[in-house]
Order: C-alpha cells, then structure tokens, then sequence
C-alpha cells in the first residue's frame, strides 16, 4: 500500500513537471462532422453555416474553393475566412462559433480509482488522465496498454511506435508502459492521447502463502517481481512451528495444465548457501509445521502423562500403567 502511495504521488509530480514544460495548446481542433455557425457584424448576407465533410473542408458562400478546416483550431480558421471577407468588407466583425461537435471519447480503466471516459477539447497525456481517473489502485500490476484504433487525424505521431499485426486489418495497434518508469520521468513514457485511445491499466497477477506463516493469503505481484523471502516479509514472517527447511511452491507449468512442485529450503536462502526463488503469477506458497523431532517427542508424552496423572488424583481415580 505504502508503494503505491508513494508511486501515485512521484506520478503527480512528474506531471506537474511535464505540464509545464509543454507548449501552449492550440485547443480543440476541428474534424470531420463538426457544424459551424459564422457570424458578420452588420452583414447578415454573409453569416452562413458549415458543416466539415468527410475530406475535412467547408464550402464558404463568398469564396471560389472549399476552406481546409480539419486540425484548424477556432482562431486559425476564423482568421482565414476573415481575410476572405475583406475582399468585400471593410475591417469585418465576424463570429465563428462550432456548433456542434464530433466526440469520439478516451476510455481509461482497469486498475484505476475511477475509471471513465473522457471528452478530449485539448491536448491531453496519459499521465494527466491516469490522474484524472484517481490514480491507480493497489492491485495495478505496473504496466499500462495504450491501445488506437484510430488514427489521429492532426498528429505526425510515429505509427511505427504503435504495433499492430499488417496481416490482420482487424488488428488494432498499441502499446505499453511502465508505471514505474513513469514515476522516474523517464523518457516517451508520458505520449500524447488522442480522441478514441483506450487506456487499461493491467491487474497485478497473485501469488499465495498458506500455512505456518503469521498472516496467509495472498500478495500481488508487482511490475519488479517478487522473491521469497521478500513475499515471505511482507506476510509478517513464520509462526515458531513452521518447517522453513522445506517449504513447497506449487507452479502451473508454462503452456500447460500441469502442476510442479518445487522444494526450498528457506535456511539455506537466508544463510547465503542457496539462491533466493522467484515467483510466479499464481505460484502457491506451502509452508507445514515441522516435525517433533525424537527428544521433543517424549518429552511431550511425558508432560501428557504427568497432566493425566494429576488429574486422575485430583478426582481420586486410580492411575495404572499396564506393561
């Protein structure tokens, strides 16, 4: 829980670096299917309304050609049909105003505190979404899948950064990242998101410990992996009876349905003599209670005969010993 605090909030600080070392966002950007309604000041013969085609331009009443409106912000376009009005106007008033808009929503979820969608009107990235969602919860596994099924229509983004298979059309392209680089503020761990990108922050896969151990049940297996002794740790460490000398991991085999069985002898990992295991996702940590060894073994029995014996004579039964 304390990492994971701890990794949310170093997120937090990488993006408030990030945010303020990016430019000036041009704001929402015009596309396909928009409708606009443009005004003129005193010129109601030339207000008119546009919807962008499919090839992203607007037909202008007072203009020869089609206007180019796709990837144009409001601004940049209201100031192109401006100039175009002063070939008849005298320092025209105009009003372009988008009346409608074509949402194509970012979906993020998974492993986040609140996952959602997200209507996009400006430049966004996928760290300030992640926070936006409330961070991400304790069974992240460490790794984020960024997928795009659509292209973006106002991005020179590299589409060699995003793998698909080319011998599947229905194949869509994608990509992952590490929550921990992210929170290091490594570099191309923080890309642009871009209208109809689905984030899925990935579960953690679960490791269990069973048996002589203070606290069973299960630890989830994070981006830097998990060894035995630190799952071990993290579980409040053995009760007095357990068998550390040979503790039992039951492993699902790559591939397969089967189920090995791998013998540790905890003694000798904390010793040095052995190397420390490695767990896997799913991996089933047996820990018995060790065995009484001959010594320990009679001298239970002979504390079980002396509790019978002062039972027997507070009751005033008889005691017999048959040989």
């Amino acid at each position: 829980m304390k990492y994971r605090f701890l990794l949310s909030l170093a997120i937090l600080v990488v993006l408030s670096t990030m945010v303020a070392a990016q430019p000036v966002s041009r704001g929402y950007l015009l596309s396909p299917g928009d409708e606009l309604l443009i005004k003129v000041l005193g010129e109601e013969q030339f207000g008119f309304t546009a919807a962008v085609d499919e090839n992203g331009m607007i037909s202008v009443p007072f203009a020869e050609k089609q206007v180019v409106a796709k990837c144009k912000s409001e601004s940049e376009l209201s100031g192109e049909i401006k100039a175009l009005l002063t070939r008849y106007l005298l320092k025209p008033q105009m009003n372009l105003q988008i009346t409608k808009r074509t949402v194509i929503p970012v979906t993020v979820y998974g492993e986040v505190n609140k996952p959602q969608e997200f209507d996009l009107r400006r430049r966004a990235t996928l760290i300030e979404l992640l926070a936006n969602s409330g961070g991400v919860k304790e069974e992240a596994g460490g790794t984020v899948q960024v997928f795009r099924p659509i292209k973006p229509a106002c991005s020179a983004d590299e589409s060699a950064n995003w793998r698909s298979n080319p011998n599947d059309p229905l194949d869509v392209p994608f990509r992952t990242f590490s929550l921990a680089n992210m929170a290091k503020g490594g570099e191309d761990v923080n890309p642009i998101i871009y209208p109809g990108d689905v984030i899925i922050v990935d579960k953690a896969a679960p490791i269990y410990i069973t048996g002589e151990v203070v606290a069973p049940g299960g630890i989830y297996l994070k981006e830097d992996g998990l060894t035995l002794t630190q799952a071990i740790g993290k579980i409040g460490g053995f009760r007095r009876e357990a068998k550390t000398k040979d503790i039992r991991i039951q492993r699902k085999k790559q591939g397969s349905t089967d189920i090995e069985f791998i013998s540790v002898n905890y003694d000798l990992i904390k010793a040095k003599q052995q190397p420390d295991v490695l767990l896997q996702p799913y991996d089933i940590v047996e820990v018995d209670v060790k065995k009484d060894s001959l010594g320990v073994s009679l001298f239970k029995f002979a504390i079980g005969l002396a509790k019978a014996g002062a039972t027997a004579a507070s009751t005033g039964g008889g005691y017999r010993v048959l040989y």
